[in-house]
């Protein structure tokens, strides 16, 4: 298709849908895609269907569109989730489709759009939404992976032409996702995942009651963790069916959820943080008894406090992420203005909504049980990179013994 060989891109789509998806016979598929990006919809929704899928549905997003409703459509309309929206996913429950995501947004698509109007809106649609979501949490397969758009590879490269910052930024998803023409990405994704599962292992089996973050920039931050709840990473199970996926593609972090509401500290941010289509830099979030207290940013400081005050939950952490700063997304050396890889180039924490599957038979709590038990809930789950080039994490034990986690950004062992 232009920028990479065709069978370099079907080799890439056979990895989503067969080993990040992990599609099932009979299973109905929703893909969330750009338009821009037609011809590699229709890779994917064949490799679903030889795979034995059902039915692909396809979800297609437009940049031009959510800029333009955003400009001159009202506040009030924009917030007001229709009769036909709501019953597409009282379908969605009923059906739990495998999900996949391609992201391809460009970063700035809702710059200059008043952050009041995108977080009212948000918060709006969000309570509606949200109930859905709790419903099939953990009862389905998804998967997030990229494509690049010629507006998001600008915004990564701005000085190369537009063919040149493609093929950049194409080189750089391929280095992350582990394709490459002569290889077999099943197996490398096999080997990857068994080491993250083993340093998963070793976490859970240290029973840390809390960790404790150290790095020169400021950082000096300790958070509760709940002695029951699980380190995972790379891939989850379906509760429902057995079937392992990976749900990030690119993915190399640890995570699991602290104890809400009881952290100390500040954290300082390493890298920009892109939420709502808008650049918050240069930034620190202190806590105390839990919650958000502060913050600071030299740029996006609004944007950062209407965050963290988008619900009740917004001001505590749902996840704590490990990931060595030798990760193949931070060696590309550039901000992609993308969550999904951003998050994997250092340790990252995140603010609101945790995981109620990193409980014992969690996917069958409410998220109100979920609750009970120390997890977190919002709206929102927002990750930013706290994993500096000297980043110490200490886990402590019940009995006060500390354990070496991190040392310089990495495994200290």
């Amino acid at each position: 298709m232009g920028y990479i060989s065709d069978a370099l891109l079907r080799k890439y789509a056979e990895l989503i849908v067969r080993t990040g998806a992990n599609v099932q016979k009979d299973q109905v598929v929703q893909l969330t895609v750009s338009v821009e990006q037609h011809q590699f919809a229709g890779m994917l929704m064949e490799e679903c269907y030889k795979t034995g899928a059902k039915k692909v549905n396809v979800d297609w997003t437009y940049d031009i569109q959510s800029r333009l409703n955003y400009l001159y459509a009202d506040q009030e309309t924009l917030s007001t989730v229709l009769p036909w929206e709501e019953e597409k996913m009282k379908q969605m429950v009923q059906d739990l489709p495998v999900r996949i995501f391609i992201a391809s947004e460009d970063p700035d698509a809702l710059s200059g759009i008043a952050s009041e109007k995108l977080s009212a809106v948000t918060r709006a649609r969000s309570r509606v939404i949200k109930p859905y979501r709790n419903a099939i949490e953990g009862k389905h397969q998804w998967v997030i992976a990229a494509y690049p758009s010629v507006k998001w590879a600008r915004k990564c490269f701005p000085d190369l032409t537009d063919e040149e910052a493609i093929s950049r930024l194409w080189k750089a998803i391929l280095k992350t996702v582990r394709v490459r023409e002569d290889n077999d990405p099943v197996a490398e994704w096999k080997a990857h995942t068994d080491f993250i599962e083993k340093k998963a292992a070793w976490l859970n089996r240290q029973g840390f009651v809390s960790m404790r973050y150290h790095s020169g920039n400021g950082t000096d931050f300790t958070v509760d963790l709940i002695p029951e709840a699980a380190w995972e990473g790379a891939g989850v199970t379906n509760s429902t069916n057995g079937a392992f996926y990976i749900p990030n593609m690119p993915t190399e972090e640890i995570f699991t959820s602290p104890r809400a509401g009881m952290c100390e500290g500040t954290l300082v941010a390493v890298k920009p943080l892109s939420w709502n289509s808008q650049l918050i830099e240069d930034f620190s979030i202190t806590f105390h008894q839990g919650k958000a207290v502060s913050c600071k940013a030299k740029k996006g400081q609004a944007l950062l406090e209407k965050m963290i005050h988008m619900d009740e939950g917004a001001c505590m952490l749902g996840e704590v992420a490990l990931v060595p700063k030798e990760s193949p997304v931070n060696q590309c050396g550039f901000l992609f203005y993308e969550t999904l890889f951003d998050e994997n180039a250092c340790c990252h924490c995140a603010l609101g909504m945790g995981f109620k599957e990193v409980l014992p038979q969690g996917n069958d709590l409410t998220m109100e049980q979920a609750q009970q038990r120390g997890i977190n809930d919002s709206m929102i789950h927002v990750d930013f990179m706290v994993g500096a080039d000297d980043l110490s994490i200490d886990g402590i034990k019940q009995d006060g013994t500390v354990i070496p986690i991190f040392r310089n950004g990495t495994w200290a062992k």
